[in-house]
């Protein structure tokens, strides 16, 4: 039997936040967030109760694609700061219980980036084989990732007179990942980046990584993401890998990797995701329901990431037409509010009405599925998004802190050196910010806050399996999440009315009690089954204690 050491698997039970850093605090009056800026407001996401912290990318860049189209994998983009400052950042961090992760491109690179300015030059030059190419396209090229935008995946190069290859924009050549000579070099930039003190990466578009369009033996395909593994693991045993792998549950589950051959850590619940959405827009659970019981078992090592929004638009390739007109019906009625003919650019709280009690419940949710949480910077207060922007960019704006309906506290410079320009309309941050809400019990971050506090509590969320409960009420999903000794219980229900439901807890020994998480009530277990009132999109949460158990909850 193979011995783990849990006190390695941090991420099993982290809570994750995703920063924009250019979006989030400017400090230094330029226009645009900083690191520095960032580091003044741990003590706020140490309030929040997020114990690991994903910066977007930071790389020198022409910034072509928010920072994705990396031209230095060791620079750092001038604007954000410093290397000291980047050290700096995962110091005062740590002070407070946060790790540090950032975004790894290594799909591809720009083509500003020296190997490919070098690649482009001559057939001879040693980065030629950095990349693909080809004379004439093979007829079964896959689709572009932005088919709105580009034709194809291959382009054109006169001075060489050969196609490249990109599986996003022209202007980010896809690297071949398949040559040892471009993993020897992305491990030396893991290396670099473990010295400086991250705890990981959040690994970027990974089946374009580990696809080849040479067609080989499709188990060498995940060589790449083994040796990226073991060479993470090898400088930092508590190194984790994040995956982003949309595909279906089948495919998705073989980039964990073989036991005793791992490769990463977590990955993303696409499925999950997109069966939430439809759930909301039918304002019942039942695809949600099938799509966890659904979600394949993995090793005690790997773990599911959850997510309400991120930052690019809300995908919904996985579901059928059909499913996915419900959900642009629902939530994005208006065609500008849709991109790509598969996502929604819209953030949370506009796409529920303003709802409270709605976004509560989802937000509930996210902290009681199996697995660990991701929230997307703004999340916490119920940020909006901006349509006037072009594609992703809607839900990207600059953090609101403040009620300055100019600058939001997120800079002393003029808005129109912002980045982006901030929300507007009942979402501007006259009306959503940081400030009003910090200290009000009653606030979104407040309630975030202590989701994310109890979530920390239960161990059982991140490391138990789900199971679905008995109920006598479609609208309501209600499940548990148990290991050998700990059982976290929760409702919630899809519907705006409200609802009285019986549930079905089998297997708790006599005198077992729930004790609900976010107020302390207990209520006594009676033969397996416990009756409920809940308010329209109500939701509760519990933990089961059970007789001679010791725990004050």
């Amino acid at each position: 039997m193979r011995l783990v050491d849990t006190s390695d698997l941090w991420w099993k039970n982290a809570v994750i936040y995703c920063v924009d850093v250019a979006k989030y605090l400017d400090d230094d009056g330029d226009g645009t967030g900083d690191l520095s800026g960032l580091s003044r407001r741990l003590d706020y996401l140490a309030e929040l109760g997020v114990s690991c912290l994903w910066l977007m990318p930071i790389y020198t860049s022409p910034k072509q694609d928010n920072g994705y189209d990396v031209a230095d994998f060791y620079g750092i983009d001038p604007k954000l700061g410093t290397h000291g400052d980047v050290v700096e950042l995962i110091r005062t961090a740590e002070d407070r219980g946060i790790r540090v992760i950032v975004d790894l491109v290594v799909n591809h690179t720009s083509d500003q980036h020296p190997w490919f300015k070098s690649a482009r030059r001559s057939k001879d030059s040693p980065f030629r084989d950095f990349y693909v190419w080809r004379d004439e396209p093979p007829e079964d090229s896959r689709e572009s990732m932005f088919p709105d935008q580009e034709d194809g995946v291959w382009e054109w190069d006169e001075r060489t007179e050969q196609y490249y290859l990109h599986s996003f924009y022209r202007h980010q050549p896809d690297l071949n990942a398949g040559n040892p000579r471009v993993q020897e070099e992305l491990s030396k930039v893991m290396g670099f980046w473990l010295q400086l003190g991250v705890s990981g990466f959040r690994v970027d578009a990974v089946p374009s990584l580990v696809s080849s369009p040479l067609r080989r033996d499709p188990k060498r395909d995940h060589d790449v993401l083994r040796s990226l593994r073991e060479f993470a693991q090898r400088r930092s045993s508590d190194a984790a890998l994040i995956g982003e792998v949309n595909l279906p549950y089948e495919e998705q589950v073989e980039y964990f990797g073989e036991a005793g051959e791992g490769e990463l850590h977590m990955q993303f619940d696409f499925p999950g995701n997109q069966a939430l959405y439809l759930a909301l827009a039918r304002r019942d659970p039942s695809a949600l329901r099938h799509m966890l019981g659904r979600r394949p078992e993995v090793d005690v090592q790997s773990q599911w990431a959850n997510f309400i929004r991120n930052h690019d638009e809300l995908t919904l390739d996985q579901l059928s037409d059909a499913e996915r007109q419900e959900v642009f019906e629902a939530f994005a009625p208006d065609e500008h509010q849709r991109v790509f003919d598969r996502g929604i650019r819209r953030r949370l709280p506009p796409m529920l009405g303003g709802d409270p009690r709605w976004v509560r419940m989802v937000y509930s949710l996210l902290f009681s599925l199996p697995g660990t949480p991701v929230l997307f910077y703004g999340e916490e207060i119920g940020m909006g998004e901006h349509l006037d922007i072009d594609e992703r960019d809607a839900v990207r704006t600059p953090m609101q802190w403040d009620g300055d309906e100019f600058r939001a506290g997120f800079s002393t410079a003029r808005p129109r050196r912002f980045p982006l320009p901030l929300a507007e309309g009942p979402w501007s941050p006259r009306h959503v910010n940081v400030e009003d809400q910090l200290f009000d019990e009653d606030s979104l971050f407040s309630f975030v806050a202590m989701l994310a506090r109890t979530y920390r509590q239960s161990a059982e969320i991140g490391w138990g399996a789900f199971e679905a409960l008995d109920c006598d009420a479609p609208s309501v999903l209600a499940h548990s999440c148990a290991t050998a000794s700990r059982r976290f219980v929760a409702l919630h229900s899809f519907s705006d009315e409200a609802v009285t439901v019986q549930v079905s807890i089998v297997g708790e020994p006599e005198g077992s009690v729930l004790t609900d998480l976010a107020d302390g009530t207990k209520i006594d277990l009676v033969e397996g089954r416990v009756a409920f009132d809940l308010l329209p999109y109500g939701a509760r949460r519990f933990r089961v204690s059970r007789p001679g158990d010791g725990r004050l909850r």
